[in-house]
């Protein structure tokens, strides 16, 4: 038995393609961040495939929240690190 729906990668391709007027309107210094969305959408497409949604775009904008928060993540934990280095006191970052 086949797919019913297209492959997630399949959508974002197309997807990207409806957006095409969109990014074409932006200005040139934000245009590299908007393709960085889709390619952070791209680094969970086996999640959001393996979903098979019905509502591809939800499956877009978590697999872009997702990418997003482990950025966060990240970054918070290299402050930390950077801020008990430099003066030896703990200065957390809210995880709020």
């Amino acid at each position: 038995m086949g797919r019913t729906n297209p492959t997630f990668r399949d959508f974002l391709d197309s997807y990207e393609d409806d957006w095409a007027r969109f990014r074409r309107g932006l200005r040139r210094q934000h245009k590299p961040h908007f393709d960085r969305l889709f390619e952070r959408a791209r680094q969970h497409a086996d999640a959001a495939g393996y979903m098979n949604a019905t509502d591809p775009e939800t499956a877009f904008l978590v697999s872009v929240l997702l990418a997003q928060e482990i950025e966060l993540r990240e970054l918070r934990e290299r402050l930390d690190e950077e801020c008990r280095e430099g003066d030896g006191a703990d200065h957390e970052v809210s995880r709020e």
